[in-house]
């Protein structure tokens, strides 16, 4: 790896540094170490005392080794082998690690979601959707979870290639029963993670996961969801990544169907099939004249999200942001507010907001979470 990859390794495990604030320092500095130079002091502006916790050339240059020693290796955004479709998202991840074929990630695919605890009907209906999607030379994405996920990779083993999206480093299988099942999804597709090598799977990292998977996938089928699921975190994501959305009807008397039901309800595609999906499933996500499902749409309008870059936002020299921050401090709470929201209420130039909540999160105030939505930590 050369010094620039050790750098830009370096920046993306930078305290405080998330998806959204790596893409801007990046787009503002002409190298990720000037960008590290320039972190202690925007993070005085955000109101910290402390310089961020940068990790050294050593600490990049281990993982690296650590995570090649495995079979594995690191992508950076922009470079030729990231995903294309994750590279489609407002605010992709600057970092992926992966294990497995890299080719996986680079073909059409198809997510594949749902319940923990789910029905023998549901394990069988997952496994069989993924092993047809798979034939049809699709690959299945999944999260590796019990249930519906594990049902999902099985199927898609049998006649092609799965990838599982995973929450932790890829030296941390979870849940450790899966061992094997991660063994066997490098060996005929990929393991893909945003979390550094030896990254012990926590709950607040499965948001994360989920993304992953929505940002790889054309579409997402859930089957048997709660109303109140990660998979409906997984549904939302897509949605937003303007991606289809597809649901497997199930028993109205079964409270893990619920959420998945009400899918169909709000418009997303009712399957019974691989039939149902292929029909449904564009060649790519700009793809015009494909219906789209209604889902989770803002009640507002308009949102500058859809126009701005969020990468190539202005420099900050032309704004009040000490007042900025303060104005958006008092808006945010912690519970996630969308970034449309936050411009809208503020009545701040989108710019300016996002040059604030850069500094704010250097600070460790403010922290970007999947779907342009910030908390107030």
């Amino acid at each position: 790896m050369n010094p620039g990859d050790i750098d830009r390794l370096r920046l993306a495990r930078t305290e405080g540094v998330g998806p959204v604030t790596y893409g801007r320092l990046m787009a503002q500095f002409t190298t990720a170490a000037e960008a590290i130079d320039a972190l202690p002091g925007l993070a005085r502006a955000g109101g910290r005392t402390a310089a961020p916790a940068v990790p050294t050339a050593r600490d990049a240059e281990r993982e690296l080794d650590r995570t090649k020693s495995l079979g594995g290796r690191i992508l950076f955004v922009g470079g030729e082998d990231y995903p294309p479709m994750m590279a489609l998202l407002a605010d992709p991840p600057p970092v992926l690690s992966i294990l497995g074929d890299v080719s996986a990630l680079h073909a059409r695919a198809v997510g594949l979601v749902g319940a923990r605890n789910a029905s023998a009907n549901g394990q069988r209906m997952a496994e069989a959707l993924a092993s047809d999607l798979a034939a049809q030379s699709l690959v299945v994405v999944s999260g590796m979870a019990r249930g519906i996920d594990a049902a999902a990779h099985a199927g898609a083993l049998h006649v092609g290639r799965t990838v599982a999206a995973v929450a932790g480093g890829l030296d941390q299988p979870y849940p450790p029963e899966h061992t094997t099942l991660q063994a066997r999804i490098a060996e005929r597709g990929c393991v893909i993670t945003e979390a550094p090598f030896g990254t012990a799977p926590q709950s607040r990292h499965f948001p994360r996961r989920n993304r992953l998977i929505a940002g790889l996938s054309l579409g997402v089928v859930v089957i048997e969801a709660a109303l109140r699921s990660g998979s409906l975190i997984t549904a939302r994501l897509a949605i937003e990544a303007d991606r289809e959305l597809f649901a497997v009807p199930g028993s109205p008397l079964d409270p893990r169907c619920r959420g998945s039901n009400d899918l169909i309800r709000q418009g997303a595609h009712l399957t019974e099939s691989a039939d149902d999906v292929l029909a449904n499933l564009p060649e790519d996500p700009r793809q015009k004249g494909v219906s789209r499902a209604a889902l989770f749409r803002r009640e507002s309008g308009e949102g500058f999200a859809d126009e701005l870059d969020l990468w190539k936002a202005p420099p900050d020299a032309d704004y009040d942001l000490p007042g900025a921050q303060k104005a958006l401090m008092d808006l945010l709470s912690p519970s996630p507010t969308e970034l449309d929201d936050l411009v809208r209420r503020s009545g701040l130039p989108a710019p300016a907001v996002m040059a604030a909540l850069t500094r704010l999160e250097l600070a460790l105030e403010v922290e970007f979470v999947p779907g342009n939505r910030v908390v107030r930590l």
